[in-house]
């Protein structure tokens, strides 16, 4: 018999530039010059805004993990707009009992635009 080969696509890491931040008790993957929704900060539109809870921090093949967070390392953020989520539909009923509740809920977020990622002070994108 023949061999075939395999069509299956083989999948690498990213080795692109990017950080794992803490925000809003969330935390995200960061890349730069790409925009990411939070939840709403308090800072006005076009301000900007620096992340120092930076958990790690990944430029090409070097990777630096923080204990818990990298000393020295941020990202500069760029307040876009300030937005309103997708509308979540919350349903309660109680069967044989004719009690229905229907509330809805958006959420309120900021849209921001990764600027930079930073360590020591020396900008790596």
């Amino acid at each position: 018999m023949a061999e075939t080969s395999s069509s299956s696509s083989q999948t690498t890491p990213e080795t692109g530039t990017y950080a794992i931040v803490e925000a809003s008790g969330q935390q995200f993957w960061v890349q730069p010059n790409r925009y990411y929704d939070l939840d709403r900060l308090h800072a006005d539109v076009d301000a900007k805004i620096t992340l120092d809870k930076v958990l790690l921090v990944k430029n090409g093949d070097a990777a630096t993990i923080g204990k818990p967070y990298v000393q020295g390392a941020s990202v500069e953020l760029k307040v876009m707009a300030h937005r309103r989520g997708q509308k979540v539909i919350v349903y309660k009923m109680r069967p044989k009992k004719k009690t229905r509740r229907k509330n809805g809920h958006r959420q309120e977020l900021t849209r921001v635009m990764v600027e930079s990622i930073s360590v020591g002070g020396k900008a790596i994108s």
